[in-house]
C-alpha cells in the first residue's frame, strides 16, 4: 500500500468541513478545547522565551523539525485561547516547513468564527500564525 501525505491545503479543507459539521458558531468554538491534549505544551516547557508578544493572554508556542516535517507544541493561561491557538499548533503541524508560509489559515472565515472573535484576539491569532511561520522559515 503506497501513502500519499496530505497537502496542507487538504488537510485544512478537511478541518474546516469537519467543523462545519457543528450547526452553531459558538459550539465550534467549544469544540476547539478538544485540539489541545494533541498539542499541549507541559508546564515545565513553557518557559519565558516562548512566549508570543502580541497576545494578551500568555500563550506559549514551540516548534520542532522531525523527520522533515513540523511539529508545533502550546498552551495558553485561557482555556478559550488554548484551543485556537492549538487548532493552529495541529494545522501546522506535520507538514514540510516550505508549506506553511503559503497557506494562511482560513478556518477563522470559513467557520464563521471571526464574528464572534474579538479584533484583539484576532491579533493575537495573527501574531501566532505569525511565530509559526518564523520557525518554519528558519527550517527552509
Amino acid at each position: 500500500m503506497h501513502f500519499t501525505p496530505v497537502t496542507l491545503i487538504q488537510k485544512q479543507n478537511e478541518l474546516i468541513s469537519d467543523l462545519n459539521l457543528i450547526e452553531d458558531a459558538h459550539e465550534r468554538l467549544s469544540a476547539l478545547t478538544s485540539f489541545v491534549s494533541r498539542t499541549r505544551l507541559s508546564d515545565d516547557q513553557a518557559t519565558d522565551d516562548l512566549i508570543v508578544p502580541g497576545c494578551i493572554s500568555r500563550v506559549w508556542v514551540r516548534g520542532e523539525l522531525k523527520d522533515g516535517l513540523t511539529h508545533f507544541r502550546c498552551a495558553a493561561d485561557s482555556p478559550m485561547v488554548a484551543g485556537l491557538v492549538a487548532l493552529l499548533c495541529d494545522l501546522y503541524s506535520d507538514v514540510h516547513p516550505s508549506e506553511i508560509d503559503d497557506v494562511e489559515p482560513e478556518v477563522w472565515q470559513k467557520c464563521g468564527l471571526i464574528k464572534i472573535l474579538t479584533p484583539t484576539r484576532l491579533n493575537g491569532l495573527a501574531a501566532v500564525r505569525g511565530r509559526i511561520k518564523e520557525l518554519s522559515l528558519r527550517w527552509c
